[in-house]
């Protein structure tokens, strides 16, 4: 089986074959907690339909010697797939927040400059202060935010659908970066999906399920940096499908 590399956490390269990496074998098969009070197992959306569906790929490459580099394009395949038509429709609640706070704190730091520019500095004084303790607040509030609520969360997303009621099915994927389980292979992506389908405005719970699992970047990168787009979607997909399945 052709050998490929991938980057390690210290930023060095390893080598793994394709599709197979010691680390994987630690999870594979999801940890997965579900329910569904219908006993409806049938999943709302094709996954894997959307996925063969998508026509515009382009090749994507990166520096695989970058674990960032990597785990950002995961997180945008992730994104790519469950906003595909008739699946999810992404909601952008956590970065309005974060943009409003943002452009918040920028416009009184540009204000309070201004302000101790064109006034006195003993008489703006006050005014200087109550800029720069708003400022903190705004920034800190963001930061918390971030860690506290947002968390490692990719992609929240939305679906509304109609099977003899009205049902909405909510999405939630969030994802980091793991460290090589040994010395020499690849550090791995981890994946986290939630899934709620509910009725009546949420009042009434039809199923959730929940599942995490794992894969060494190897699995989707090869030695160049390209990234084997429709393997990931493959296994994202399934992941996806068993936690919306309840399985």
């Amino acid at each position: 089986m052709a050998k490929r590399k991938a980057a390690n956490a210290n930023g060095g390269v390893v080598k793994g074959a394709v599709g197979q990496d010691a680390s994987a074998t630690t999870s594979s098969k999801p940890v997965v907690d579900s329910t569904d009070a219908t006993g409806d197992t049938t999943s709302r959306v094709d996954i894997f339909a959307a996925s063969a569906a998508i026509t515009d790929r382009e090749p994507v490459k990166v520096n695989n010697m970058n674990a960032v580099e990597l785990k950002n394009t995961c997180d945008d395949a992730v994104k790519k797939l469950l906003s595909q038509p008739n699946l999810f429709k992404e909601k952008h609640t956590h970065t309005d927040v974060k943009l409003l706070l943002g452009w918040a704190s920028v416009l009184i730091a540009v204000g309070t400059a201004a302000y101790g520019w064109k006034v006195d500095f003993e008489q703006s004084k006050p005014v200087v202060w109550i800029g720069i303790i708003l400022y903190t607040l705004l920034t800190s509030t963001s930061a918390l935010y971030s860690f506290f609520i947002e968390k490692d969360t990719v992609f929240v997303g939305r679906r509304r659908t109609l099977a003899k009621r009205v049902e909405t099915e909510h999405i939630s994927v969030a994802s980091r970066t793991l460290p090589p389980v040994t010395p020499g292979t690849s550090p791995r992506y981890r994946v986290s999906v939630a899934y709620v389908r509910s009725s009546n405005s949420g009042k009434s719970l039809l199923g959730r399920g929940q599942a995490t699992e794992e894969r060494a970047y190897t699995e989707f990168f090869d030695e160049e940096g390209t990234m084997d787009q429709e393997r990931f979607e493959r296994w994202l997909g399934a992941l996806v499908e068993r936690v919306m399945e309840g399985r």
